[in-house]
Order: C-alpha cells, then sequence, then structure tokens
C-alpha cells in the first residue's frame, strides 16, 4: 500500500485463488465528509483508471470532499492477469473484490461502455446481500450492456466466426489504439451467462445515461433498448447529438461531472 498523494491511497489486492490468482491495482480517494457516497469508476474494455473520465470523477470527488474508488480490470493497466482471460464474470468478481475490501457504506456506479454492463450486474450482485453498500444512484455513459450478445454476434463475418472457432479469438481494428481489439470465444460464451437486456433490471436508484448520437461503437438505440429494462427506477437518458462513443470532450466531461454531482442524495 502507498499514499499516492493527500488523502488518496494506491494499493493492490489479489482476487482469486490458484492459477486463476491476479492482482488488481486499486486507487482510494479518501473522503472528507462523514456523510456521502463514494464515486465508484468502472471503465470499458481495454480502457485503464488513468482515463480522462476517471481522472475527472477523481477530481469532482476531491472538490466535493468524497471518496472515490478507481481500480484497473484484469489485463487492464495496472492491474496483472492476461487480458485474454478477461471475461464479464471475472471483471465483475474483480469489482465486488474491490468494494469488499473498501468497504464503503454508501457509493454511486459510474460505468462507461463495458462499465456500463458491470455496474448494471454489479448491483444485481449487490442487492443479493445483507451486507452490501447502498446503491445511491447509477450514471452510464455509452452503456454497452450485452455487447457480446447484441453488438458482436450478430455483425460476425465468416472469417471471424472461423478464427474463433479455430483459435478461440478474433482480431478487430481499434478506433483508438495500434493494437487490434481481441474477443475471445470465452468472453462471448460467459457474456451469455451475464445477460441483464433479458428482463426487467431492479438497480433501486436513478439511473442516468449519457449516450452521443454519433457513436460509431454502441448504436444510440441501444441506449433507448436499455432505458425499456428499467421500467422500475427513475431514468434519465440525455442523448447528445454530435457525441462519439469516448464522450471526452471537455463539454462532456463538464456534462459527466454535473450529472454525477446531481446524483448525490442528501439525507
Amino acid at each position: 500500500m502507498t499514499e499516492t498523494a493527500a488523502g488518496i491511497t494506491g494499493k493492490r489486492i489479489t482476487v482469486g485463488a490458484g492459477p486463476a490468482a491476479r492482482e488488481i491495482a486499486v486507487i482510494h480517494r479518501a473522503a472528507r465528509k462523514k456523510a456521502g457516497p463514494a464515486f465508484v469508476w468502472l471503465g470499458g474494455y481495454r480502457s485503464d483508471m488513468s482515463g480522462t473520465k476517471a481522472v475527472e470523477l477523481d477530481r469532482l470527488a476531491d472538490e466535493l470532499g468524497l471518496a472515490a474508488i478507481r481500480f484497473d480490470y484484469s489485463g487492464h493497466g495496472l492491474s496483472g492477469g492476461v487480458f485474454r482471460d478477461g471475461t464479464i464474470s471475472r471483471w465483475l468478481e474483480e469489482a465486488l473484490a474491490v468494494l469488499d475490501d473498501i468497504k464503503p457504506k454508501r457509493v454511486i456506479l459510474v460505468g462507461s461502455s463495458m462499465g456500463g454492463w458491470i455496474a448494471l450486474r454489479l448491483v444485481q450482485e449487490l442487492r443479493k446481500r445483507k451486507k452490501a453498500p447502498r446503491v445511491d444512484g447509477i450514471v452510464l455513459v455509452a452503456p454497452a450492456p450485452d455487447f457480446t450478445a447484441e453488438l458482436i454476434e450478430p455483425n460476425l463475418t465468416d472469417a471471424e466466426r472461423q478464427s474463433l472457432s479455430e483459435r478461440g479469438y478474433f482480431e478487430e481494428h481499434s478506433e483508438y489504439s495500434p493494437e487490434p481489439n481481441i474477443y475471445t470465444r470465452d468472453l462471448i460464451e460467459d457474456g451469455r451467462r451475464n445477460l441483464v437486456l433479458s428482463g426487467i433490471i431492479e438497480t433501486g436508484c436513478p439511473v442516468h445515461i449519457l449516450q452521443g448520437m454519433k457513436d460509431a461503437d454502441v448504436p444510440y438505440s441501444h441506449a433507448l433498448k436499455l432505458v425499456e429494462f428499467l421500467p422500475a427506477d427513475d431514468v434519465v437518458l440525455t442523448l447528445i447529438r454530435d457525441g462519439d462513443h469516448r464522450l471526452s470532450r471537455p463539454q462532456d466531461i463538464e456534462k459527466l461531472g454535473a450529472v454525477v454531482a446531481a446524483s448525490i442524495m442528501h439525507d
């Protein structure tokens, strides 16, 4: 455990046992106020906790005197583990382990892209527990729940299907990295076991979705579909007409900060 700056602790926790054990890098900003939720950042596929939105969330927590929790999934950023071993179940297990380690009493989950899927699965798992942090709100940025089944599988080419069958993965050009995206058979098969767009999603808290209408990776129709599965919650969907998938422009970051700040419930 290392103190990286005033009030900020960098640590590593071990998740899993035996061959499945991996070290997860965590950055925890302690709260200066006794009351109030911790912001929990859940990043996207191949993203890490040093990204623009994650850093801005931490800055906002500092400004408000609240706690912030960031971590890298296994195979991402500063964490151990192999990226190709990653699945939704595995990354969800790591998110739960981070919360079990830090033990916040209240949280606001902020999930970006695939992190939106993790956030929805996380709240489902937390609701099964007798002792769990209270989820005050969920903020989703270009959420990609069920993306393996909804966005990848229906659009696979014959060559990609063959690669999945023969090699166990296929590669796809990335707009954000010189390295291609890699999607494994394990990720896709595990995705089917974690589907959330299959029945009513009960979060028990307000949900705010930010979605760009020029998102080339997750079409805004996907966000509209997600809203249909949240009939029991107070849901706000903000469509950003000229927004792309990353929503990392200054105006997008400003909007994200305003939405997260508005999600704080005052007892």
